[in-house]
């Protein structure tokens, strides 16, 4: 293919060639794409890396990012082939939702339960902060699909990065697109995102936390991040492109969401998907890695309209997920993974001597001593603020590829999608939601149990335990809309639909009045097995004022057929009982949350007003807690 030469924009690339590295240069100036070069040309000349390489996604370029992090010791080889490990700074291992924010044009207001800032004003800050930030490292210049190559659902993504780790874990997570931006020349419309980790320390650690920032650009679809390595903060195309992607979505009638895709196995041979949004820490992801079930996504899904029905697809290859607490008996399909050659990142974990990986929860000896996020660490060790430092940070994590474990579905890759016939939403909830519940019908779904989302506190992320959050659609940290604009993208979505996927409620973490749960690990593959059935209009179900529950008898036969177990009646009774006050005192903590949100739809108050209305009606007739059996 020729060299493609910019109009008028050219001479700055050959003035700057010498910088370029391992065919670099031609690489890049055969993508003919004007927008793109003025991009890059912006970026490299404010922030002045001493190198640049460009990542044309060939096996050779991708095993040129992963040697340079271990060269620049942001990454070290571990003991099984192909493992490493990287440590993110002490006081950099989450996302830093106060200095993440949306930039919006003056006039604009999101509320308070985004965090945004005037446009220009965020701008002039992130561009002094950039300026000169690469001198002495090397840019790398990668180009991504969110979603399969070549695919309707899919937004192509260029990212500049000075760290080596970032540009791996990228190449891990996601399909590489050099080609298509080839392919596409000019019309090739994409995601933009800048990150420079800043100055660094001994331990190859982001020096500038103070001035970490990141800032996304709603106009110019563009994410700035700086002066941070923790994945959330500094891998783009994740919730960082969400942003940006919630943003297209509600100009194009489309959904983007936090949500698995998981294939359930149902009878004959069918398979019926079900999305489902979760908080982070509600068992998300060993959702998605239910034993004997087939994996498509765990994290992020784009959901569409076509023919009458709603498809969606991964937007991701691979996972970026939590590891404490995986272990070999309720994680298997993970533990495997994790214990095989190839390609994966550890992040905050333990290291022993002999190159052995460690996380709290991990199913064997703990181990004395070793090199952590810390340093070096030994039983005991504490900070500067005199707290003890943990084995492995609560936060660890692994970056794999989805090809590395064994129940991955073919549908992965299917520029089509999957055809979605339920989504879910659950949360950490001790008092008040059944095990599982569907919705009468997608209004009711998405009002009293998608924007009515709320989720428990653990000790583990804010050190107060059990206080409940807010969370519609376990979206709102990576809300680029308003909240009430938001939820009438899902109202209005379901339009035009021959049938609207069922919309099911699940809870995980129900517990009795002297704190024991009512729910063991293993039988969350019941409840999707009941969803998978009622999809289909299998099995009929029983009326409650808050949505549809199993019915006893149908629950027994899966728990004999699925796990070998005996389920009780009074095992039922106990998970599935109506719980009226605690339903109330919930309507009424999400109607005053609304109320200060001034453009919540009408249809909100109204569909929880007659909600309240059925379950008061119910007290009236058989007290605050009621049975199934009596319903």
């Amino acid at each position: 293919m020729p060299e493609f030469k910019l109009k008028n924009e050219s001479g700055w690339m050959y003035e700057l060639k010498e910088r370029f590295v391992r065919r670099s240069f031609k690489k890049l100036v055969k993508i003919d794409n004007p927008e793109l070069h003025k991009f890059v040309k912006k970026y490299i000349l404010l922030c002045n890396p001493d190198k640049i390489f460009v990542n044309s996604g060939t096996t050779e370029d991708i095993k040129y990012i992963k040697r340079r992090a271990i060269e620049l010791a942001e990454e070290k080889e571990l003991k099984i082939k192909g493992h490493t490990v990287h440590f993110d700074g002490y006081y950099d291992q989450a996302r830093d939702k106060q200095r993440t924010k949306i930039l919006l044009q003056r006039g604009e207001n999101y509320g308070k339960y985004i965090n945004w800032i005037e446009r220009e004003k965020g701008l002039k800050e992130i561009h002094k902060l950039m300026n000169n930030i690469m001198k002495g490292k090397e840019l790398y210049i990668c180009f991504y699909s969110l979603g399969p190559v070549g695919s309707e659902f899919s937004i192509l993504a260029v990212q500049l990065t000075d760290s080596a780790y970032v540009a791996h874990s990228e190449n891990i997570l996601y399909r590489q697109a050099y080609d298509e931006f080839l392919r596409k020349k000019q019309k090739a419309e994409f995601f933009r995102f800048v990150h420079s980790a800043g100055k660094l320390d001994k331990r190859k650690n982001s020096k500038n936390i103070d001035k970490r920032r990141i800032y996304i650009d709603l106009l110019g679809n563009t994410v700035y991040s700086v002066n941070t390595q923790y994945g959330g903060n500094t891998i783009g195309l994740k919730k960082l492109a969400m942003r940006l992607a919630i943003h297209k979505a509600s100009k194009e009638g489309w959904l983007t969401e936090h949500m698995l895709i998981i294939g359930i196995n149902g009878p004959n041979n069918r398979v019926s998907y079900i999305a489902g949004a979760f908080p982070s820490l509600c068992g998300k992801t060993s959702t998605a890695m239910m034993p004997g079930e087939r994996l498509i996504g765990d994290d992020i899904a784009y959901l569409h309209k076509k023919n009458g029905k709603v498809y969606a697809v991964n937007v991701e290859k691979g996972m970026f997920g939590i590891i404490e607490g995986i272990n070999s008996k309720d994680d298997p399909i993970i533990f495997k993974a994790l214990h095989s050659a190839g390609d994966i990142i550890f992040s905050n974990v333990l290291v022993t001597e002999d190159g052995e990986v460690y996380w709290v929860g991990k199913d064997m000896p703990k181990p004395k001593k070793g090199i952590n996020y810390s340093g070096k660490w030994y039983e005991g060790k504490k900070d500067k603020e005199g707290n003890e430092i943990p084995v492995s940070h609560p936060n660890a994590r692994f970056t794999i590829a989805l090809d590395m474990f064994e129940n991955l579905d073919p549908q992965l890759e299917n520029p089509e999608g999957v055809e979605i016939g339920g989504i879910v939403y659950g949360g950490r909830d001790s008092d008040t939601w059944v095990p599982v519940e569907e919705a009468f019908n997608w209004v009711h779904g998405v009002i009293t149990k998608a924007a009515s989302l709320e989720s428990e506190t653990t000790a583990a992320t804010l050190g107060i335990n059990g206080v409940r959050k807010f969370n519609l659609m376990s979206n709102l940290d990576f809300l680029s809309v308003s909240i009430g604009k938001y939820i009438q993208m899902h109202l209005d979505f379901a339009k035009n639909l021959k049938e609207p996927p069922k919309i099911f409620s699940v809870n995980y973490f129900l517990r009795d009045r002297n704190g024991n749960f009512l729910n063991d690990k293993t039988d969350k593959r019941i409840w999707y097995k009941w969803m998978e059935l009622r999809i289909h209009n299998d099995v009929k179900a029983v009326k409650t004022p808050t949505g549809y529950i199993p019915k006893y008898e149908d629950l027994k036969q899966l728990f004999e057929r699925v796990l070998n177990k005996n389920y009780l009646e009074e095992d039922y009774a106990k998970q599935f009982t109506i719980r009226i006050p605690e339903h109330l005192a919930k309507i009424e903590r999400i109607v005053k949350i609304y109320k200060e949100i001034p453009d919540t739809p009408k249809i909100v108050f109204e569909v929880l007003d007659r909600q309240k209305k059925r379950l008061l009606k119910m007290k009236e007739r058989k007290g605050d807690y009621v049975s199934p059996f009596d319903l």
